[in-house]
């Protein structure tokens, strides 16, 4: 089952979830959302949309935008609607 650790840290655990570009997209309710941060950063893909970020926070320890997402994806990327993604040395295995 797909896991996303960071700092020894359980972030998400799914069997769900959907691989673009190689990066695994979990769902919303598979995500610790009481480790996660808002984030004003956003960026743009020509084909998927407008990503969102959010910060990692493990015991104290802060980790910026190390999760995106896209909450209004492009009908080609409309299957990661609603998911979440990782980087910045979060470990998906």
């Amino acid at each position: 089952m797909p896991t996303a650790s960071w700092n020894g840290t359980v972030i998400a655990q799914s069997d769900d979830t959907v691989i673009v570009e190689g990066n695994h997209y979990f769902p919303a309710d598979s995500v610790a959302a009481d480790l996660l941060e808002d984030s004003a950063t956003r960026s743009q893909c020509p084909w998927k949309g407008e990503a969102r970020y959010k910060t990692l926070v493990v015991e104290g320890a802060r980790n910026a935008d190390a999760v995106w997402y896209y909450p209004d994806p492009k009908a080609a990327a409309a299957e990661i609607k609603g998911r979440y993604a990782f980087w910045k040395g979060v470990i998906v295995a």
